[in-house]
């Protein structure tokens, strides 16, 4: 029997992981393959500055579903909205696949047109998950909670791990024709953009199959492993932390409150303490850090040093965030002067990085390799900080 439940726990903690990766996994794959598709599409360099709006545009998607569940509350059924989000996906990302290279001619100037839709339409499913998915995970118990923060993180090392065999960015430096100065010569991928998207459809269509499989699990009996006594926690700062009425909001809670859920209330809370508004300012400032500051110098801090400390500081950033959720699921940290000190030491970590881009083109210790190892070490310690 303890065998036969941790085999169930642990597919369960599979499953999980792989419906979290398939959150952000699509624009992640985008921001990663750009390098190469500037090189087929009109817009050249500029495409990133397109595709930073599109994804500003694309959390339509998330103030639609808040004002909904305000305004409407139990019309918009998570399950069902997961569904419409993973098929959107999956569709976009065919036609990615098939389209992205495809121009049409608008006012006498060729435009990416389908790449720019494609791309609108994949932000909108990114930003719409980050409401829709986690919703879901509350009637699991907390600790598959941590999994899909783990699938997660997933969604931005998967990409690189494709890019880097790939061979994105590889240049050898040619003597030139006049004189003795060497010319950048770009290498030839390993596989085409194309290719790179087809794969990107196989991790949604996997991350689609994980989320039917989690659905199929909780229709034969017992919901989840370890069910008892998550209903015991369910009132518990770690399963709704920022519940006014400490109620879960999923689906299935719903639907189905259990009987303890009847005879046990916990006193109404104000939403506005000021444990949450601290909470939300460490949140809000590790986000601003994370997925705005560090990566837009990302390549000025880290580019002088050489391309191998750029890319090893993009992959060991994106490995940062799945250790982090890892290392939570067994040393949780819920004091507030512990979640300050992380965050101030990922302030010091970022600070660093950020004086380094201030230096760029010449920051310190350049042509060392304690530069290379600062830089490097600082670029991962920052993310795993400010994640934890």
């Amino acid at each position: 029997m303890s065998s036969s439940w941790i085999s169930r726990s642990l597919a369960t903690h599979v499953l999980v992981a792989l419906f979290g990766m398939g959150s952000w996994v699509s624009i992640n794959s985008l921001w990663v393959e750009l390098p190469v598709v500037v090189k087929s599409l009109p817009e050249g360099w500029n495409l990133p500055a397109y595709l930073s709006v599109l994804i500003a545009l694309g959390n339509v998607g998330s103030v639609s579903v808040t004002l909904t569940h305000h305004f409407a509350p139990g019309w918009l059924k998570e399950r069902w909205l997961i569904h419409a989000i993973q098929l959107l996906a999956v569709g976009a990302t065919l036609f990615l696949a098939l389209f992205w290279h495809r121009t049409v001619a608008i006012a006498g100037v060729e435009h990416s047109l389908a790449y720019l839709v494609l791309a609108f339409l994949l932000a909108l499913v990114c930003c719409t998950s980050n409401v829709s998915f986690l919703p879901f995970m509350y009637q699991f118990p907390p600790l598959f909670v941590r999994t899909f923060f783990i699938g997660q993180g997933l969604s931005a090392l998967l990409p690189c791990v494709l890019a880097l065999g790939q061979g994105v960015g590889q240049l050898q430096c040619l003597n030139g024709t006049h004189g003795n100065a060497s010319q950048p010569h770009y290498l030839e991928e390993n596989f085409s953009a194309t290719t790179f998207f087809w794969l990107l459809l196989g991790l949604l269509g996997i991350s689609a199959s994980a989320f039917l499989a989690l659905l199929f699990w909780h229709r034969e009996g017992d919901p989840s492993p370890g069910k008892s006594s998550s209903q015991e926690s369910v009132a518990s700062e770690e399963s709704f932390p920022l519940q006014t009425d400490g109620a879960p909001t999923s689906d299935s809670a719903v639907e189905n409150p259990g009987p303890e859920a009847s005879s046990t209330k916990l006193p109404a809370t104000g939403f506005w303490t000021r444990r949450n508004i601290y909470l939300l300012v460490l949140l809000g400032v590790s986000s601003a850090l994370t997925n705005g500051v560090l990566p837009s110098v990302q390549s000025y801090s880290c580019l002088p040093y050489g391309g191998m400390a750029y890319h090893l500081s993009v992959v060991l950033s994106n490995i940062a965030n799945p250790v982090a959720c890892f290392v939570a699921m067994f040393l949780l940290c819920r004091s507030s002067l512990g979640l300050g000190l992380l965050s101030a030491l990922g302030g010091v970590f970022g600070t660093y990085l950020m004086v380094l881009a201030a230096f760029s083109p010449c920051p310190p210790l350049l042509g060392s390799p304690l530069g290379v190892a600062l830089v490097v070490s600082m670029t991962a310690r920052a993310g795993k900080s400010t994640e934890a």
